[in-house]
């Protein structure tokens, strides 16, 4: 998936490089510097050293590239928190009357019950602002702390917050600025991007939130690690050519290692003995369990474990058995976990990275190292009837890892690739709560890019559908059980006789999709696993307008265009011919227009065809798509569940799970009733 060649995205994953992340990121410890800051984004658009353009500027363009670099399905994202925080910032209007007036937040951070004020607008320049909210161009920030805690090494402190736009006209481009200190660095961000120098935050959006329509609000958060005074005197919210700078008393964060007061922890639930009967296989274009008849796996993305959390993401401030059980409540029956080959290969060498998580919110966690509490993580699901889909989703723990073509990178070798499936499969080959594997996630490159994925019938290192086989091998010689997803790639020649090699560079040549989601080899050279291959599904992935305007987005498109120039040829032709299964791995995003048109579209397909599917994602700090839960990883977006809700598997009113014996969730029913 992309945006434009123009925006930088190697240069985005080199500055992430430069963060020393504990809770996330990228753990390589390279000194790259930029000229005055260091530079985090939420959703991968780095943009060039000169003026930033948006994302029509390329639509247009001749030279645009639908195949570059900077697809993010989820940002660099996180949370996190303050011990306990009081302050007011008030506004003062320093530009000409008639100008945007802002209204900055009172927060006040009472851990116990995480309350959140609102400042009224600006008593320092009470003329100025009159004027200005008299002609409608009124903005408000508010800024809360809800979440703060300490890793026994460092403290972390969540910070959340909402533009809005009190105003008649619409806010066009914005930035927030806030000092933490000289020692304070960003862990994750969400639905923004953040440079830091000297301690001083400056928070711009992306594009999503860039415009904030009259009465409207844009949200933004990041997690700061070690944060120190948190001086709000300073704090300001600019946008178009008016700056508001706050003015504020107490902003002392008081975060010397507390964490926050956690609410009631529900009991964990009796983990039953793991079983062998569950195991599925595939019977034409369908999934069956061990009696032959079809099952439906709807379910849910939760990233963590690539992102170098080394546990699920939004543990900062959720509770991991809540969020489980309400998961299975809810009706997903399937959880796709990404997670990197470097963390399962340091798991396999006795090396436990540390799993980055609320000590007080999660205090049941506290003593187990990042294996220890993964495998706690299967056992909360097999009690709840959730089963486990392990999705390769980069080489590197990084959460830009995705971004890389490869299943390979730098010191991680396709030989540590390999072993990772083959270590993961054996540990858990006799608990079907792990039921299948996503072999990798997104293989993708460009036609002028060195390496990039390709699929063909020879054995070349970077020819993709050969290395599925030797990765879904890697697992079933493990476990022969074990249900194996294979992706598609990004490009296919338009002539096979004259460029089947791939030898090309060039871009028209070639048909383009979504990473992952092009599977047009598979009519001339589909995956062959010989006695395994009742094992085998083929796993597209497809997203919205909202990340990229595809040209097949462009116009007046109907559900049957869709079919015609997007999912026909490159993935539904092996449903439709009987070939094998398809599991729709990644498909989600706003509820909004335009994406909200395509996601409707897409979900009419997968209920008419029962189409098998995990959506992204539960994470609430996916900046491409946001998440089925808010910033708090706790609330619900109820609007986004009950439209997914359509395409959970469901009998009699229950959710059905995928466990003969144990039932989904609360009001969920097994496959054995």
């Amino acid at each position: 998936m992309k945006i434009p060649t123009k925006r930088l995205t190697v240069a985005l994953a080199a500055l992430m490089m430069c963060i020393s992340c504990t809770a996330c990121g990228d753990k390589q410890t390279d000194d790259i510097q930029t000229d005055t800051s260091e530079v985090i984004t939420s959703a991968a658009k780095t943009e060039s050293s000169e003026t930033a353009a948006t994302a029509s500027d390329f639509f247009d363009n001749e030279d645009y590239d639908p195949l570059s670099d900077d697809y993010a399905p989820y940002g660099g994202g996180g949370a996190a928190t303050v011990a306990e925080t009081s302050f007011r910032l008030d506004t003062e209007n320093k530009t000409e009357e008639g100008s945007k007036a802002v209204s900055v937040s009172e927060t006040e951070n009472k851990q116990s019950d995480k309350t959140e004020t609102v400042a009224e607008t600006s008593k320092s320049s009470d003329k100025a602002d009159s004027k200005s909210q008299s002609e409608g161009t009124d903005a408000q920030l508010t800024i809360s702390v809800p979440n703060g805690w300490s890793d026994g090494t460092a403290d972390y402190s969540q910070i959340d917050g909402t533009v809005k736009n009190k105003g008649k006209s619409v806010v066009d481009g914005w930035t927030a600025v806030i000092s933490l200190g000289s020692g304070a660095s960003v862990e994750q961000s969400w639905n923004c991007d953040i440079a830091v120098k000297d301690g001083t935050f400056t928070i711009t959006p992306v594009e999503h939130n860039r415009s904030i329509d009259p009465g409207g609000e844009g949200t933004f958060g990041f997690i700061v690690k070690n944060p120190g005074k948190i001086d709000t005197d300073n704090a300001k919210l600019t946008f178009g050519t008016s700056e508001y700078t706050a003015v504020g008393g107490n902003n002392n964060s008081g975060n010397s290692g507390g964490t926050s007061k956690p609410a009631a922890n529900p009991t964990a639930k009796k983990v039953p003995e793991p079983t062998t009967d569950d195991w599925l296989s595939v019977k034409g274009n369908k999934i069956v369990d061990s009696s032959g008849n079809e099952v439906w796996l709807t379910g849910v993305n939760w990233f963590g474990y690539n992102t170098g959390t080394n546990t699920f993401d939004g543990l900062w401030t959720c509770d991991l058995n809540s969020s489980l059980s309400e998961i299975a409540n809810r009706g997903f029956n399937l959880l796709r976990v990404p997670i990197s080959t470097e963390l399962i290969n340091s798991w396999a060498a006795g090396e436990y990275p540390t799993a980055n998580f609320n000590h007080a919110t999660n205090d049941y966690l506290v003593g187990m190292n990042s294996l220890e509490i993964f495998d706690y993580v299967i056992g909360q699901c097999r009690a709840n009837g959730i089963k486990i889909m392990i999705d390769i989703h980069c080489a590197k723990t990084d959460a830009m890892g995705h971004m890389k073509n490869m299943w390979y990178d730098g010191d991680v070798t396709e030989k540590d690739y390999l072993d990772a499936l083959s270590w993961i499969a054996e540990r858990y080959k006799n608990d079907d709560t792990i039921i299948a594997y996503d072999l990798e996630n997104e293989p993708h490159g460009k036609a002028n890019e060195d390496p990039r994925a390709k699929w063909d019938s020879g054995k070349d290192s970077d020819n993709w559908k050969y290395i599925a086989e030797k990765a879904a091998m890697a697992v079933l010689n493990e476990n022969p059980h074990a249900l194996v997803m294979v992706e598609g790639i990004e490009i296919y020649p338009k002539d096979i006789k004259k460029n089947g090699d791939f030898s090309s560079t060039n871009p028209s040549d070639y048909y383009s999709t979504w990473w992952g989601g092009n599977l047009r080899g598979v009519k001339n050279d589909p995956i062959d696993l010989g006695k395994y291959n009742s094992q085998l599904v083929y796993s597209p992935h497809d997203y919205g307008p909202a990340v990229y305007q595809q040209e097949w987005f462009k116009g007046d498109y109907t559900f049957d265009s869709l079919k015609k120039d997007a999912w026909q040829d490159n993935w539904l032709y092996i449903y439709d011919t009987n070939t094998a299964p398809l599991l729709i791995g990644e498909w989600g995003g706003y509820m909004s227009q335009p994406n909200l048109k395509w996601m409707t579209y897409l979900r009419q397909l997968i209920k008419e065809k029962r189409i098998n599917h995990t959506f992204w994602c539960f994470n609430a700090n996916s900046g491409d798509t946001g998440g089925l839960v808010k910033d708090d990883f706790t609330t619900w977006d109820e609007e986004k569940y009950e439209f997914v809700k359509e395409v959970l598997w469901q009998e009699d009113g229950k959710f059905v799970g995928l466990d003969h014996k144990i039932p989904l969730g609360e009001n969920g029913k097994c496959l054995g009733e």
